[in-house]
C-alpha cells in the first residue's frame, strides 16, 4: 500500500523546493544556454540526416570524460577531447552517408567500451560515474559553466557565421558546391561545432540521452513548420522547455535529471506530430476535392455539349 506513496515522493517531492532552488541556479542557466544551442544545431542536425552522429559522438565524449575522470583531469577537457576526435574523424571519413554510418557504427561500440573500462577502474563516487552517462542536476559549478558558456558561445558565433552556406549545403550539397560553396570546409567545420556541442550538453543529461536535446527538439519542430525562421525558432523553445522543465522537476525528486528531460522533449515531439499529422490531412482534402472537380468538369461540360 505505501509502494505508490513511496514511488511518487521519489519522482515529484517539491518539499524545501525554493531552497534547492537556489542551490542550481547553476545547472539551470547552463540548462538554458543548451536549450539555446541544442535548439539551433539541431536543425541542421535533422537537415543533413545526422542524428546517428550525434549518437556516435557522444560515446567518444563519454570515453574521454571517464578517462579525465580516472586520470585527475578536468572532465570538461577530456570530454571536449573525445568529442573533437570523433567529429573530426567522422567529418574527413565519413564524407559519403554510407562511409559515414559505417564509421559510426564501429565508433560508438569502441567509445563506450572505452568510457566503461575507464569507469571500472575509476575508484571515486559511484554518483560521478552514474552522473557521465545520465548527467547530473547538481554537478555545475562555476568553472564548469564559465567553460559551458564560453564554448556555447562559440558555437553559436560559428552557426551564425555559417548560417548561410551551411543551410545551402544541408539542402543540397551538389547544387551548393556547383555555386562555388566549400562543402567539404562547411561540412568538416560543422562536425566540430557539433562536437563541441555534444560535449557540453554530456554535463547535463548524460552520454546516453543527448540525442533528446540536440535532436528531438529540432524533430518536433520541423513535424509543425517548414518556414526556415519559425524551425529554429519553435526547436529553440522546445529545447529550453524540456532542458529547464525537466531540472525544475528533478529538483523535487531524488532521480538523475535525463528521465524528465527526456520526458518533456517526448511529450513534446508526439504533440507537434499529432498536430502536424491533422495539419497534413486538412490540406490534403481539398487538394482530393479539386482533383476530383477538375477530373469532372470536362465531363460534365461534355453532357451539356451533347445536351
Amino acid at each position: 500500500m505505501t509502494a505508490t506513496p513511496d514511488l511518487w515522493s521519489q519522482l515529484f517531492d517539491f518539499a524545501n523546493y525554493g531552497e534547492l532552488l537556489a542551490l542550481v541556479h547553476n545547472s539551470i542557466l547552463a540548462g538554458a544556454v543548451l536549450g539555446v544551442i541544442g535548439g539551433l544545431i539541431g536543425v541542421f542536425v535533422m537537415q543533413r540526416d545526422m542524428a546517428f552522429a550525434v549518437h556516435g559522438i557522444s560515446e567518444l565524449s563519454f570515453a574521454g570524460a571517464s578517462a579525465a575522470l580516472l586520470f585527475g583531469v578536468n572532465v570538461v577537457i577530456g570530454s571536449l577531447a573525445g568529442s573533437l576526435i570523433a567529429a573530426v574523424l567522422i567529418g574527413i571519413l565519413g564524407a559519403r552517408a554510407r562511409d559515414r554510418n559505417s564509421i559510426i557504427a564501429v565508433l560508438m561500440p569502441f567509445g563506450l567500451g572505452l568510457g566503461i573500462l575507464f569507469l571500472a577502474l575509476y575508484p571515486g563516487r559511484s554518483a560521478n560515474k552514474f552522473g557521465l552517462l545520465t548527467g547530473q542536476i547538481v554537478s555545475v559549478d562555476d568553472p564548469q559553466l564559465g567553460w559551458l558558456i564560453a564554448i556555447s558561445a562559440l558555437v553559436l558565433v560559428g552557426l551564425l557565421v555559417m548560417w548561410r552556406p551551411l543551410s545551402f549545403d544541408s539542402l543540397d550539397a551538389d547544387v551548393a558546391a556547383s555555386r562555388g560553396v566549400p562543402v567539404r570546409f562547411v561540412s568538416l567545420a560543422f562536425m566540430v561545432l557539433l562536437g563541441l556541442a555534444v560535449a557540453v550538453s554530456i554535463q547535463i543529461v548524460g552520454a546516453l540521452l543527448v540525442l533528446s536535446l540536440l535532436v528531438t527538439p529540432a524533430a518536433a519542430a520541423m513535424r509543425i513548420s517548414s518556414s526556415p525562421l519559425a524551425v529554429p525558432v519553435l526547436s529553440v523553445v522546445f529545447a529550453l522547455v524540456s532542458v529547464v522543465g525537466g531540472i525544475m522537476l528533478a529538483l523535487g525528486g531524488s532521480l538523475p535529471i535525463s528521465p524528465y528531460v527526456t520526458t518533456i522533449s517526448f511529450v513534446i515531439y508526439v504533440v507537434c506530430r499529432i498536430v502536424g499529422g491533422r495539419r497534413s490531412t486538412r490540406r490534403a482534402r481539398p487538394q482530393r476535392s479539386g482533383a476530383l472537380t477538375e477530373a469532372g468538369r470536362p465531363a460534365r461540360d461534355l453532357q451539356k455539349e451533347l445536351a
